[in-house]
C-alpha cells in the first residue's frame, strides 16, 4: 500500500539564481494531524534544504511563520493539511511586502510603523518604585485587554487593499496598538498617538474589514480603526466649537 502524499506548492524566489519568482512542487507524506508549517519543515529538512521560510513557536504566539496559503494570509503553524481543500496546497509569501527569499519578506515598513505609534506607557512623571504600582481595575483592563493580543504577524497587512495601495497608511496592527494605549488608564499620550494616528492615513481605512477576518488572535483592528476615526472626529469637533478643545 502506497503511503498517502499531499502536494505542497511553494512560490519561490531565489534572487541568487533567478530574478523572477517560480513555483516548486513538492510530495510530502500525509499525516491526519500535520499542519502547513509541519509539511514545510519535511521539505527543509528532508527534500531540499534550500527552502527558506520564517517560523519559531509552533504554537500561535510568535506570529513569525505567517503565509499566504492557498490565497489567504495563514499562521502556518495553524493551518491543518485536513481542512484545506483541494490536492495542492499553494504557500506564498504574504502579500503587500517585498520578497527576500521565498516566503521571507522585508518587514522594515510594518516595523517602522509599529514604533511610530509609541507602544509603551508614557508619563511625564513617574512616581517613586516605593510607592507602589499603578493599579487598574478589571474594568479598566477590559476597555483595552482585547487590542493587546496581537502578536504582529502581519496577516492583517496581508489582507489590507489600502496599505497594499498606499505605504503611507498606518495599517491595522499598528492603529489597533495604538488605539490599546489611548485607552490604557496608565498613559498619557493620548493627544499625542491620536494626532499621529490622524496623520498617517486613518481617514484611509475604507472598512473592508479583512484585516479582522484573518486575524488569529480576535483583535479586530478594523474596529480599533473605525474608533480612533470617531475619536479624531470628536477631537475635531471640540477644537472647533469649544476653548482649547474643551479643556
Amino acid at each position: 500500500m502506497s503511503e498517502k502524499t499531499v502536494t505542497l506548492r511553494v512560490k519561490r524566489y531565489r534572487p541568487a539564481i533567478s530574478e523572477k519568482p517560480y513555483y516548486q512542487d513538492y510530495q510530502v507524506p500525509y499525516r491526519n494531524d500535520m499542519v502547513v508549517l509541519d509539511a514545510l519543515n519535511h521539505v527543509k529538512d528532508e527534500v531540499d534544504s534550500t527552502l527558506t521560510y520564517r517560523w519559531s513557536c509552533r504554537m500561535g504566539i510568535c506570529g513569525s511563520c505567517g503565509a499566504t496559503v492557498n490565497g489567504v494570509p495563514k499562521l502556518t503553524c495553524a493551518v491543518y493539511v485536513k481542512d484545506l481543500k483541494g490536492d495542492v496546497i499553494e504557500v506564498e509569501p504574504l502579500y503587500n511586502f517585498p520578497v527576500i527569499k521565498d516566503l521571507v519578506v522585508d518587514i522594515s515598513d510594518f516595523m517602522e510603523k509599529l514604533e511610530g505609534v509609541k507602544p509603551w506607557i508614557i508619563r511625564e512623571d513617574e512616581k517613586p518604585i516605593e510607592q507602589g504600582e499603578y493599579l487598574q481595575t478589571p474594568e479598566q483592563m477590559d476597555l483595552y485587554h482585547q487590542f493587546s493580543m496581537c502578536i504582529n504577524c502581519m496577516l492583517c497587512y496581508a489582507a489590507c487593499p489600502v496599505y497594499g495601495a498606499d505605504k503611507h497608511f498606518v495599517g491595522p496592527a499598528a492603529a489597533a496598538l495604538g488605539y490599546r494605549y489611548i485607552l490604557d488608564s496608565r498613559d498619557k499620550g493620548r493627544e499625542d498617538r491620536l494626532t499621529l494616528l490622524m496623520e498617517h492615513g486613518t481617514w484611509d481605512c475604507t472598512f473592508v474589514g479583512e484585516c479582522s477576518v484573518v486575524c488569529p488572535k480576535k483583535v479586530d483592528p478594523a474596529i480599533a480603526l473605525q474608533r480612533v476615526k470617531l475619536m479624531g472626529a470628536m477631537e475635531t469637533i471640540k477644537s472647533l466649537l469649544m476653548p482649547r478643545g474643551g479643556k
